[in-house]
């Protein structure tokens, strides 16, 4: 695949946008092609991005006559808070934003995530443009239009869906991602895998040394093999009624125990890698013909840090129905029969549960 190909969302409705594979000085270009044109834009960042890349996209769209204007926000899963939102508004509002200035989310999914919700918002909606510089935004959170930010009950308690007007990923952005950025984004790239790609699952068996050094070729066959298959499942099912539930996959646990250690243990990919292995471990309990060996080897390549050992299992268990995945009090869990072969159920006992919790403990 190359590297400046362009997949696209499509809903039934006919409606639908572009997530383009091209380089940042090519935005104003793509956003022209999605039909916005110049005039004040609002770009969203964190300050580590920021100083990166927010130069080079702000000249990018000076020189196609845009007027932008950069917020740099704090790092991290806390800046998804009311307060932070309300500095967005009080940006756009203060400046005299109209419906037809867009909002740039410049970096990663937290980014993604508030400038998206603020996009959603302000004025009842203005076109969002999702600029993604990290692996799991590339190639989860920028596609599908989950916007959201954190409550203290839970994470993404507060959101909205919002469908961006186009998505630009260029890859070389990558190459900046500290390792443990990567292997977080790298536990959504064997997500995708094992719900919906066995291709991609075998790519990723053979591969990933190359994938994890990051050479450029075998990256950009990963990405947009991940990509597409957010795609698919996104535009058969826009607001989560159906197949897209199959995206939580590793979530049911690894949200709770992002909450459960307040989020300053575990990145979001660490905590779904986690949850991933408990998904496979109850999978095979249901489904004695899943290639579990190789399935959970794949996911023991990403990275991630011990749990700390005072973390219990009622914690996670109440986070858990707290989540907004849960029904009625009950959990659900995404489990796969085999790769490509995702369902959801209700059904798990809690026993099931706690032997699922040991092990991912201690192996």
């Amino acid at each position: 695949m190359r590297s400046d190909s362009t997949l696209r969302v499509r809903f039934p409705s006919g409606q639908g946008y572009p997530v383009a594979f091209r380089p940042l000085g090519e935005l104003a270009m793509v956003m022209r092609e999605a039909g916005l044109r110049p005039g004040r834009v609002l770009i969203v960042s964190d300050r580590n991005v920021a100083e990166l890349y927010g130069l080079t996209v702000d000249r990018v769209l000076q020189d196609d006559g845009w007027e932008p204007r950069l917020l740099a926000l704090p790092p991290g899963e806390t800046t998804k808070t009311p307060e932070h939102l309300q500095a967005i508004y009080s940006a756009a509002l203060e400046w005299g934003i109209d419906r037809k200035t867009p909002i740039v989310a410049l970096g990663g999914g937290v980014i993604g995530d508030l400038a998206g919700f603020a996009a959603a918002t302000l004025l009842r909606g203005v076109p969002l443009v999702h600029v993604p510089t990290t692996l799991l935004a590339q190639v989860d959170s920028s596609i599908g239009g989950k916007t959201g930010i954190n409550h203290p009950t839970g994470k993404n308690l507060v959101g909205a869906f919002y469908q961006p007007t186009l998505v630009l990923s260029d890859i070389r952005t990558l190459a900046t991602l500290p390792e443990r950025e990567w292997g977080s984004g790298a536990a959504e790239v064997v997500k995708h895998a094992l719900i919906g790609d066995q291709r991609l699952f075998e790519l990723l068996v053979e591969s990933w040394p190359l994938f994890s050094t990051r050479d450029v070729a075998t990256v950009q066959e990963v990405l947009q093999r991940a990509c597409q298959v957010k795609i698919d499942i996104v535009g058969r099912d826009e607001r989560e009624h159906g197949p897209r539930a199959f995206l939580n996959f590793g979530h049911t646990f690894g949200h709770a125990l992002e909450q459960a250690t307040e989020f300053k243990v575990l990145t979001h990919g660490e905590a779904v890698a986690i949850g991933m292995r408990a998904a496979l471990y109850l999978s095979r309990r249901f489904n004695p013909k899943l290639d579990y060996m190789r399935t959970d080897q794949l996911v023991l390549r990403i990275p991630v840090p011990t749990i700390p050992a005072d973390i219990a299992l009622g914690e996670v268990i109440q986070a858990m129905r707290n989540d907004k995945k849960a029904e009625s009090g009950r959990l659900r869990f995404v489990l796969i029969k085999r790769v490509g072969s995702p369902y959801v159920t209700d059904k798990i006992a809690a026993a099931d549960v706690e032997a699922a919790w040991r092990h991912v403990l201690v192996s």
